[in-house]
């Protein structure tokens, strides 16, 4: 299994606080079958994203580390002004090692109205935005429909492994199974902050998906799916998703939202 969003790194966010964690951590991961990692240290308001000394730590984790485990580098870019602004300046500097892939993540309350015309820009940029655990987004569960339209014009989507056994709660939970069902998701990830409440775990979630909806779908959102962003390689074929085209007019009036008709089954 393939892990694109991973908090590894030392020292740097609320992640990994030091090396010997880092280690225990990507010990864990492989023990649990992951082969690749992307480190993927914030870039927002509180921390800020500084290449040269996330290199500086990569190189030392590879050091201690081996051949046990393969890392890459990435980020949890937040979609601030002050941050887009820069990747359109410099497309690689936040992707998954250097690709077109970027990890993008909402603020808790509140996106903002223009999210449609940002992300093409960063599409003309040849950046395709990873739009991680929309699942523990409350603006996205209120309002699915953003996201298809997201999905329609480009964006791909990472779910948590943790939400699809309720690990984040009901909502994240059913909202991530649901996305699941419909083919919305692209990639499951541990989003590992530590060893014990966000821990650096995906075979649950790889054996979940591959009970409920087949070895072909868990081995696509596990492994296929990940290597692609990693390795900057052609993008997979995927299955047609389902609902994520506006229905015919004459059905709009009996639409119920997202959630209730998600609780009502």
């Amino acid at each position: 299994m393939i892990d694109i969003h991973h908090h590894l790194l030392f020292g740097l966010d609320d992640g990994s606080p030091d090396i010997e964690t880092s280690v225990a951590m990507a010990e864990a991961a492989a023990a649990d079958g992951t082969t690749h990692i992307v480190c993927t240290p914030h870039s927002n308001d509180t921390y800020a994203y500084r290449p040269d000394v996330n290199q500086e730590r990569l190189a030392e984790l590879r050091l201690r580390l081996k051949d046990r485990i393969t890392l890459g580098l990435g980020c949890d870019f937040h979609l601030s002004w002050d941050n887009v602004s820069d990747a359109l300046k410099n497309p690689t500097k936040y992707t998954i090692n250097g690709t077109n892939y970027l990890l993008v993540e909402f603020p808790d309350l509140g996106i903002a109205p223009n999210m449609s015309e940002t992300f093409f820009e960063m599409e003309l940029a040849r950046m395709t935005p990873i739009i991680t655990h929309p699942e523990r987004n409350p603006t996205i569960t209120h309002q699915p429909e953003r996201l298809a339209e997201w999905v329609r014009n480009g964006c791909l989507v990472q779910v948590t492994a943790g939400a699809l056994t309720g690990r984040f709660g009901k909502t994240a939970e059913h909202f991530s199974n649901e996305l699941l069902r419909k083919n919305w998701v692209h990639f499951i990830a541990s989003d590992a902050h530590n060893l014990t409440s966000r821990p650096p775990q995906l075979s649950h979630a790889y054996q979940y998906i591959a009970n409920r909806h087949g070895q072909e779908t868990a081995d696509r959102l596990c492994i296929s799916n990940p290597r692609a962003a990693f390795f900057g390689e052609n993008w997979p074929e995927q299955p047609e998703p389902i609902g994520l085209y506006p229905e015919e007019e004459h059905d709009k009036t009996k639409k119920r939202s997202f959630l209730s008709r998600l609780f009502s089954r």
